[in-house]
């Protein structure tokens, strides 16, 4: 009997690796190394005019594994396509089908599948199915839009600010949420309030409370004044309990990682980059350690939580185990067809695997959220209570403790226990202490990774697969540079290339009109929308409005400040000039003398109010060394200095500086030993 021989394609040498691991010698697992064909880079590559028909090439370097591939499937008897199961899996499996002749002169199975594993490979190769072209057509869609933006907007950029500059289709989005975050950080305006505690007691029993409303109203207190008219007024009053709740609270879990919330807590838990947490997945799902790790769904297959149950009662008990075991609902936007981030095998503990560290990390937060999900939820004992005067002066306080830890004992999250004594309703209280406290309003946060994609899904700004590589060429691109804090601050070049978008162009970061490009996109990989008069509709008033601007807008000649120096070199005086990087020096003998230089000391606003003069703002600086140190933006005039970040806060205790010092916020005095907790 002949012997069958069966080619297998995917996109990954690590993937075949896996996959030829599960299968017999009848068959041989090669891989395309990614896409095999592209658009051409020294061309736009599409023809509008001729139905946004789409030149794809071959790039150099896929060539000679392209050849290898196509004398594999020559001698191959049957061809199986089993790149990734989305939009850009199907459209590498459609270049492949295109390029290799398959369907014609030789027969090919599509096949996909969510986990390498050896069931659900053998499974796949008993169930072939047709090639989605509506995926492939919306991944074409998203392509050339990305393509036409990029290649007709970026020539316009550095014509009007510097050379090599790019704008692009979601890129130029992320960038407007990060400058329309930074303006409104520099237009904040810092107010003063206080806030007063009271300290109770009862039978030797000590409760602390928050002043939360003076005769009934709540309570609103501007300064220092205001703050002792209040204290003195309450202070000789009468006072009891007004109200007492106790009850038992229930906290879930939170449900299995889709990409989006992976890359966010990777980012919060393991100082991960989003890209760094994208390439570390696809090692753990090519090695078969997880699920497919491009997903919005928060699926989970009948399967995996049964053997979630089996394994947790074996574990930790029954008492820790569902009875039902727990889905979760997934957004209109997901396939539901996919699973959610989840190992493959939840018996591969995180210790039992051969992993690296990154990979180690990455695996045990997959692990741990998605075993959590199928836990028991948390019990608390809750304890809530006013203390009233006659005059409807009302005092807050509560408590919560952990009552069965139930998901938290594999995954823990920070909550704050604090217990309340016993006590009854009515029960009459002696007040011990009142204490003013002076806080300052702080401007909204500066994204950091994880807070810049959550603002991107939640405003459906691109896709789960595409954040990390937004994310990258932002920064590539030096349009916004993270600070000591690891949050984004656009740089000068950044500004000024929102800044033309939004005149010229503002329908191209308008982050509606990119939801609603997004959801077209959906419905042409969901509904089969047709994707050719998608590009018609974007095409025709964009390219009229380019042409347009191209008149418009001309080059105006470039105004350089003085560096207040001369030139090393030659002595004419020298200029700060701009470029893509930044700022830099250069002669104004230019091009006869070509020297230049760096600026140092950049400095990054941090928004806080400078806590010595309260005039200029607190911003980071460097050292010669490249050391980095917070000082007052209005120095030399004021010489305030810190190595520590203040927060604009006191300390309750001696008044000295709040600062942040690694993960705490603690007292600039090294006498005082205030903590904030």
């Amino acid at each position: 009997m002949k012997k069958l021989n069966n080619l297998i394609i995917v996109e990954s040498p690590t993937k075949a690796k896996t996959i030829g691991t599960f299968l017999s010698k009848e068959y041989k697992i090669l891989s395309s190394y990614g896409h095999v064909r592209d658009l051409p880079k020294s061309s736009l590559g599409i023809e509008p005019e001729n139905d946004f028909k789409i030149k794809y090439i071959i790039p150099t370097k896929a060539r000679k594994n392209v050849n290898l591939l196509k004398k594999e499937v020559k001698n191959a008897d049957l061809v199986y396509i089993a790149t990734d199961p989305d939009r850009e899996g199907e459209a590498i499996a459609w270049h492949l089908i295109e390029i290799l002749g398959l369907g014609k002169d030789k027969d090919y199975q599509r096949i996909s599948f969510h986990e390498i594993t050896s069931q659900a490979i053998n499974e796949a190769i008993k169930k072939p199915h047709h090639l989605d072209i509506n995926l492939v057509n919306a991944q074409q869609a998203r392509r050339a839009l990305d393509r036409i933006v990029g290649y007709k907007l970026s020539p316009l950029l550095w014509k009007k600010i510097a050379r090599h500059l790019s704008a692009g289709r979601v890129q130029s989005v992320a960038l407007k949420l990060i400058v329309d975050r930074e303006r409104e950080i520099q237009n904040f305006k810092t107010e003063e309030y206080w806030t007063i505690s009271g300290l109770f007691e009862k039978d030797s029993k000590k409760v602390e409370t928050l002043l939360s409303k003076v005769k009934g109203k709540k309570v609103l207190i501007k300064n220092t004044n205001e703050a002792e008219e209040i204290i003195n007024k309450l202070k000789d009053k009468e006072y009891n309990i007004s109200k007492l709740e106790k009850k038992i609270v229930k906290r879930n879990p939170l449900p299995p990682f889709t990409t989006s919330t992976m890359q966010q807590e990777a980012s919060k838990k393991l100082r991960f980059p989003s890209s760094l947490t994208m390439k570390t997945a696809q090692e753990l799902y090519e090695k078969g350690y997880i699920t497919y790790h491009r997903t919005d769904s928060l699926n989970l297959s009948s399967q995996s939580i049964a053997l979630a149950k089996s394994f947790i009662t074996t574990q930790f008990g029954k008492e820790y185990a569902l009875d039902n075991g727990r889905k979760f609902k997934t957004s209109k936007r997901a396939q539901e067809a996919h699973e959610a981030i989840r190992p493959t095998n939840i018996e591969n503990t995180p210790d039992k695997l051969k992993l690296d560290e990154r990979q180690r990390k990455l695996y045990n937060l997959i692990w741990t959220r998605f075993t959590a999900c199928q836990m028991k939820e948390a019990l608390f004992n809750s304890v809530k209570l006013e203390i009233s005067s006659k005059d409807k002066d009302v005092f807050d306080a509560s408590g919560l403790q952990i009552k069965f830890d139930g998901f938290l004992k594999i995954y823990p999250t920070k909550i704050e226990e604090k217990e309340i004594p016993q006590f009854d309703e009515n029960d009459l209280m002696s007040l011990i202490e009142l204490k003013p406290f002076q806080h300052f309003t702080k401007p909204p946060a500066r994204f950091n990774e994880a807070s810049l994609i959550k603002e991107m899904e939640n405003n459906e700004i691109g896709r789960p697969s595409t954040y990390a590589p937004t994310i990258s060429t932002i920064q590539k691109r030096n349009y916004v540079e993270k600070n000591p804090e690891k949050r984004f601050v656009p740089t000068e070049i950044g500004f000024s290339v929102n800044d033309l978008l939004a005149e010229h162009f503002p329908e191209i970061i308008d982050i509606k009109f990119t939801a609603k490009m997004e959801k077209d996109l959906d419905e042409v990989a969901q509904e089969g929308k047709n994707w050719i008069e998608l590009l018609k509709t974007f095409y025709s008033p964009f390219n009229e409005k380019l042409e347009k601007k191209y008149q418009e807008i001309e080059k105006k000649p470039t105004e350089h400040k003085s560096a207040d120096k001369d030139c090393p070199k030659c002595g004419k005086p020298m200029l700060i000039k701009r470029s893509r990087f930044g700022e830099f020096m250069a002669c104004s003998g230019f091009p006869e003398c070509r020297h230049t230089e760096s600026i140092e000391n950049k400095n990054t606003k941090t928004g806080i109010i400078c806590p010595k003069c309260e005039q200029g703002e607190v911003i980071s600086k460097k050292t010669k060394k490249g050391k980095i140190f917070y000082g007052c933006s209005k120095w030399p005039d004021c010489d305030f200095a810190s190595w520590y970040k203040p927060t604009g806060e006191r300390c309750p205790q001696c008044n000295s500086l709040l600062i942040e010092k690694g993960k705490k916020i603690v007292c600039e005095d090294k006498n005082c030993k205030y903590i904030k907790t």
